[in-house]
């Protein structure tokens, strides 16, 4: 065994022990009867079975390796019998050697692959009527790769300005992978082209800034709601016109956190406060992680940014057809395909980077 793998393979040891644990508690008749503790228990178990089932297997082929290696090196052996140990120490040996590296993969993005469902919001920052249209391609962008990926889009919130560009637009995204693949895109994006609104041809730099938040399911955030304020009020439409007469407009203000989100873009009352709710949970889920886990955030900054919104992760230069990513320094001259949702040579460099960083924490 070497150093390297020492530590993980104790880590290993202590997932399969847990792993029983659960076996062991979900029988108790006194645990089966409480829905919650189950429900607890089962997402556990969940996202433990992939690394544990792995594990096995390589402890099995270890094992065979093992016994192999004592026929092979047992003086008294029918030459036969030790052909057939040589050959067997082979195949699982090439098998052990895969089952790590599947295993140390499956660890380190396994918190990461069991959220399945994202808000994603994106706001034009500075340039004008040019950023709220780089914001409206953004969405666009994102919109076509998670409807290529099969993944469900839902539009919560969008304030348009009059050339069809947005000011503001919030988007849940569901589907196995979603966080995986949209988990970098948080951060400042800067665009430089000639914006459809010059008419002498000049380049221009605008930008926009995208935040991406884990929507979590309701059991997994705790909030009281005597610490929520709900304000009401009528939601303007553009133009100053009102979207309706009735009081829609909903604020929500989670005054522990100063946490404030505003929904006003369905007519109806009861929808703006279940899509407020939903962005609550989801910016209170993020709050909280972050200073529940401080050490793995540390590590995720140093992978694929710190999430800030002021920070610049992203190039779109569309006179050269180049997209750079600073983070991991990587240029592509293919913006005319990435920016209709080609993302796939991103997403995987971004993946691969933040996985081998990973790996080094381990």
């Amino acid at each position: 065994m070497s150093d390297e793998n020492s530590g993980l393979l104790a880590k290993l040891r202590e997932l399969d022990e847990r792993y029983a644990q659960i076996e062991k508690e979900m029988s108790d008749p006194e645990v089966a009867s409480n829905v919650e503790k189950v429900v607890s228990l089962s997402k556990e178990q969940g996202k433990l079975r992939p690394m544990v089932e792995k594990y096995r297997e390589y402890a099995e082929a270890v094992q065979g390796v093992e016994e192999s290696e004592v026929m092979l090196n047992d003086p008294d052996v029918d030459p036969e019998f030790a052909e057939l140990a040589k050959a067997e120490i082979e195949e699982l040996s090439a098998k052990r050697d895969t089952l790590i590296e599947e295993i140390k993969e499956t660890l380190v993005m396994a918190d990461d692959a069991s959220i399945g469902s994202i808000i994603m919001e994106i706001r034009a920052g500075t340039g004008g009527d040019e950023a709220a249209l780089f914001a409206r391609d953004l969405a666009a962008m994102y919109t076509r790769y998670a409807e290529k990926n099969g993944w469900k889009v839902e539009t919560m919130e969008m304030s348009a300005n009059e050339l069809g560009g947005f000011r503001e637009v919030i988007l849940n995204i569901k589907g196995d992978g979603v966080w995986v693949d949209f988990g970098y895109e948080s951060g400042g994006h800067r665009v430089q082209r000639v914006p459809e609104t010059e008419t002498q041809g000049r380049i221009h730099t605008s930008a926009a800034t995208v935040a991406v938040l884990p929507e979590p399911e309701e059991v997994e955030v705790d909030i009281d709601p005597n610490d929520v304020v709900e304000h009401v009020s009528r939601a303007g439409g553009p133009g100053g016109q009102s979207v309706n007469k009735t009081n829609s407009a909903i604020k929500l203000e989670h005054v522990p956190s100063g946490i404030t989100v505003s929904m006003r873009d369905e007519k109806s009352q009861h929808k703006n406060r279940s899509k407020a709710w939903r962005i609550l949970r989801s910016r209170l889920y993020e709050h909280q992680m972050q200073e529940l886990n401080q050490e793995r955030d540390q590590q995720r900054k140093t992978m694929i940014g710190s999430g800030d919104r002021s920070q610049r992760i992203r190039t779109y230069n569309f006179p050269q057809n180049r997209l750079t990513d600073h983070r991991i320094n990587l240029s592509l001259y293919s913006l005319d395909k990435v920016i209709m949702g080609e993302l796939d040579e991103v997403v995987a460099a971004l993946k691969e980077h933040d996985k081998q960083e990973r790996l080094k924490n381990l």
